[in-house]
């Protein structure tokens, strides 16, 4: 059972779509997963086969887009401030927690990619929530700034910074391009994020293959992982690619490091996007059930007041 939802998000309107399992009694109340996209997706981009499989297996799902992208209101469009997106979650939470049948004790949160970040801010800091689950995920770190050619730092660094005195002087809104055929200028190159992300957008038709470039900006100052050792005792399961050639395994390795427990690390032998596609999107959905069953349990028959 899937409904459209709409809930307020800092004054603009998010949309989304609400899941209840079919076989839900008056009485009976669920624990909610709620989740959304990474960089720049929107949620009907291969997401529904996850919050379909969640649904199967006894939990509640909301599933959204971020304010400016997708269904949701906002402009300019596909303005990507991490925080802003992490609010979104938690007034996506808050929303939820206020729905019947929802158990507002059994809250979990899903992401993937660089929602994974986005997921693990939040349980960090939101303890509504009791159980995260982080696929693929964008756990910036300082390994990870160290990784980089410093020469490429430095030059993306003067590229941002001249872009924000334009946009100071004459209020223009810069873009550039998500992905891109080999040689032209992205925020993700790579000819296999150019192909995942062009397979993609026919599942996605409102996707648009850009981002304002003061999204750049606020992504380079965002750390999800630096207070992530609060988030215990939230539990927190990472599900890492190990062939990923977008988020390096050992820059997850090093945030998953510094976590509290309760906590799991499950590395599979694939790339990065293969997680969207069976045989690994069923394995990867059966692990993250396995986890949200072990840590916000199946629906109750506590009555609704």
């Amino acid at each position: 059972m899937r409904k459209d939802i709409v809930f307020e998000s800092k004054g603009l309107l998010c949309r989304g779509w609400l899941y209840l399992p079919d076989d839900i009694d008056a009485g009976q109340k669920v624990p909610m997963i709620v989740m959304a996209h990474g960089f720049s997706a929107v949620k009907e981009q291969a997401l529904p086969g996850f919050a379909e499989r969640f649904v199967e297996a006894g939990f509640g799902v909301l599933l959204f887009d971020y304010r400016y992208f997708g269904s949701s209101d906002g402009e300019p469009r596909c303005q990507l401030f991490p925080l802003e997106m992490v609010e979104d979650y938690r007034n996506a939470i808050t929303w939820v927690c206020q729905q019947p049948n929802v158990d507002a004790d059994r809250i979990g949160v899903w992401g993937t990619s660089f929602s994974g970040g986005l997921a693990a801010y939040t349980g960090t800091f939101d303890k509504r929530v009791k159980a995260v689950v982080a696929q693929v995920p964008s756990l910036t770190n300082p390994e990870f700034r160290r990784s980089m050619d410093p020469a490429r730092w430095d030059s993306v660094a003067a590229f941002l910074l001249k872009d924000r005195i334009e946009r100071y002087r004459t209020g223009s809104i810069k873009y550039m391009k998500v992905v891109a055929p080999e040689g032209e200028p992205c925020v993700l190159p790579g000819a296999d994020t150019y192909d995942a992300y062009m397979e993609l957008k026919s599942e996605g038709p409102n996707w648009r293959n850009e981002v304002t470039l003061e999204s750049l900006e606020k992504v380079r100052e965002f750390d999800p992982v630096s207070l992530i050792h609060l988030m215990s005792p939230t539990a927190l399961l990472v599900i890492a690619a190990e062939k990923d050639s977008l988020i390096p395994l050992d820059t997850v390795k090093a945030s998953y490091k510094r976590a509290g427990s309760p906590k799991e690390l499950i590395v599979h032998p694939i790339k990065h996007f293969d997680v969207y596609k069976d045989p690994w999107l069923t394995e990867v959905a059966n692990e993250a059930i396995a986890w949200f069953d072990r840590y916000l349990g199946k629906r109750s028959s506590e009555s609704i007041n």
